[in-house]
């Protein structure tokens, strides 16, 4: 009987100390990555794509799985063609929607000067000569449809166009759809070329007569974006709008096409929609936004010709992000979901009990043998006498006696939404498994919050949302477990704009600063970035715009340039070589300021990676170069 308890204590013993293991950089890229696929024909399995990672062979690996939406044991599938409805097959099932990118342009030297076949040159007459990370060497998304099995029987709908479909750099196949008669086929794309591409955002809608083969603008009137096209179960006609020309973060609405008439679900509620889909009876929208520091799942009733009033309400709450609509099953909703501590999985949400059934378990192996961070959220007063909301998170095994370094996290964006999402690079749980307070504001410029606390950082970068980031740092500061002279500040994008402007305001608050591909010079930002139309809104306009007065305080007030002479505090400055949104010279300006002026400081450079770090080996060195720096200098 002694044996049998002494090997039960060793045996709880073993299960404590798996239980406090931390999440490492090598382990976070270990862990599986879910991409829900769809719902099976049968309406009785989900069907999703787990990558995972191999440092090794420094690249992702891919399996697809079915797993009952019920709940049971996964089965690893060959081929989704049989289990997933395809969206792209038209309402006969005779053809199939696809892209192809297609020559148009001759751009190269050698294509123009055909006697100089050795000649490496490339030749524009506009801007759009580069667009994220590629260059423009001609080539152009276009749609077209082909015989079901006879890919060769590909018809162009754009031939001969100088333009994208599906939009790059992102774009895909939610980019075209059939009609409900299977007539037509509706596409997204911005017909502009060169300078006219650059400085807009306004892509529409377009509608291509299978019969008469000619095309439509169906959105011409719109002057912002137009995307998402989706057919309702009655065959209406809706998508997402934004309303003006050159605002890539403006209020995104549902719009629905009926009777002729444009309805807008969405106008009266102060959000701003991510994605939605119909209900199958077609007498609803749901849809998802950010709220609260959170993404959750909303609808929005239809009225048709009923006297009904249109209502948004809001179905989910809590300290996570629903991520995905994948479909629906009876009564319930099948969701990815996610939060700061998890990295996504595949949830039902049961509408009439209100009760979540998770159905994917990838990752839950590993995070059973984690001590994870606690998260809090907290509301901090901002000098304009506003509440704002604060993430903390806190390091696993807290222990409020102690003191430790405190990290104020930057958002990028600007307009980009700090919810519970979890990243393979800025992973909140990473960083405080490593020992160290998160701070994490939801200052100006964030989704969720309504819309004019969306809208105050155009034009005002260096303003109101500084203050924001100050009175967050400083009001967890005054907690007893926080270590006032360890105290850094790191972001990224916009959030390295952030880290660059707050080294010469911080007033000796900071002991660290890490900047990854952060916008350091706003002239030679907006002289060499690609979408132009973000710096004319955002910033306000052209450098050499000097009646412009909105342009001109930008450009001289909130300048992280212009204060240099102001910077004291040792800087790690990160930069993609292949990113083209914030070139290359905003992190070697910055490098070369800090040097030239003796203060400690690290240049680090991914030649081949974007505004983003993708490949597996390069993420693992980010992360060990990014808590290296902070253990030296922090």
């Amino acid at each position: 009987m002694k044996n049998i308890i002494l090997i039960v204590s060793c045996f709880m013993g073993l299960t404590a100390a798996t239980a406090q293991q931390i999440l490492t950089p090598e382990l976070l890229w270990k862990l599986g990555r879910v991409s829900p696929l769809g719902i099976t024909k049968d309406g009785k399995s989900v069907v999703y794509k787990v990558s995972i990672p191999s440092v090794e062979e420094n690249k992702l690996n891919s399996k697809t799985f079915s797993v009952p939406i019920n709940g049971g044991m996964a089965i690893e599938v060959a081929d989704t063609k049989e289990l997933l409805m395809d969206k792209n097959l038209s309402p006969d099932g005779k053809h199939i929607l696809s892209h192809k990118e297609i020559k148009i342009e001759k751009i190269n030297g050698k294509d123009i000067h055909p006697d100089l076949k050795k000649s490496e040159v490339q030749i524009y007459s506009g801007l759009n000569y580069r667009h994220w990370d590629t260059w423009n060497e001609g080539s152009y998304n276009h749609v077209g449809f082909s015989e079901v099995n006879k890919e060769k029987s590909f018809v162009d709908i754009m031939k001969d166009e100088p333009f994208d479909s599906p939009q790059k750099p992102f774009g895909g196949d939610e980019d075209y759809i059939w009609s409900k008669d299977g007539k037509s086929i509706i596409y997204v794309s911005k017909k502009k070329s060169g300078t006219a591409y650059a400085t807009s955002t306004n892509t529409d809608l377009y509608e291509y007569n299978l019969e008469t083969k000619t095309t439509n603008n169906l959105t011409e009137s719109n002057l912002g974006y137009d995307t998402h096209p989706t057919i309702s179960p009655n065959g209406e006609l809706s998508w997402l709008q934004m309303k003006r020309d050159g605002y890539e973060a403006d209020k995104n609405d549902i719009i629905v096409r009926f009777k002729g008439m444009d309805m807008n679900l969405t106008a009266n509620w102060d959000g701003t929609v991510d994605s939605f889909t119909w209900s199958a009876d077609g007498k609803k929208v749901f849809f998802l936004a950010p709220v609260d520091g959170t993404k959750q799942l909303f609808e929005v009733n239809f009225p048709g010709l009923t006297r009904i009033a249109i209502t948004v309400r809001q179905i989910t709450s809590g300290d996570f992000d629903v991520t995905d609509i994948i479909g629906f099953s009876g009564d319930k909703i099948i969701l990815g979901r996610t939060d700061m501590n998890h990295a996504k999985e595949i949830y039902s949400y049961d509408f009439k009990k209100k009760t979540w059934l998770q159905i994917t378990k990838v990752n839950d192996e590993t995070y059973n043998k984690l001590a994870l961070p606690k998260i809090e959220k907290r509301y901090v007063s901002t000098t304009d006498g506003k509440k704002m909301l604060v993430w903390v998170i806190l390091p696993p095994n807290f222990d409020k006696t102690k003191k430790y370094p405190t990290l104020l996290y930057c958002q990028g964006g600007p307009q980009g939404a700090l919810s519970q999402f979890y990243s393979f690079r800025w992973n909140f749980s990473l960083m405080a498994s490593q020992g160290y307070v998160v701070v994490a504001p939801n200052r100006r410029g964030m989704p969720g919050h309504g819309v004019e606390w969306n809208e105050q950082i155009s034009k005002d970068w260096g303003g109101q949302v500084m203050d924001d980031y100050l009175s967050a740092i400083d009001d967890v500061a005054k907690e007893s477990y926080v270590d006032k002279s360890r105290l850094g500040a790191v972001g990224a994008s916009y959030g390295g704009y952030s880290v660059f402007y707050l080294a010469g305001i911080h007033n000796k608050r900071f002991k660290t600063f890490i900047s990854h591909c952060g916008v350091f010079n706003l002239e030679s930002m907006y002289g060499t970035t690609e979408e132009v139309f973000f710096t004319n809104w955002d910033i306000g306009g052209a450098y050499w715009e000097t009646n412009n007065a909105a342009a001109q305080k930008t450009y001289n007030q909130f300048n992280p340039v212009k204060m240099v002479n102001k910077w004291d505090t040792p800087m790690l400055i990160i930069q993609g070589g292949k990113d083209y949104r914030v070139p290359i010279g905003q992190g070697q300006e910055a490098f070369q300021a800090a040097q030239l002026q003796g203060i400690k400081s690290r240049f680090i450079l991914f030649p081949e990676e974007n505004h983003w770090v993708l490949k597996p080996q390069n993420a693992i060195v980010w992360q060990r170069e990014f808590f290296g720096w902070l253990k030296e200098t922090l």
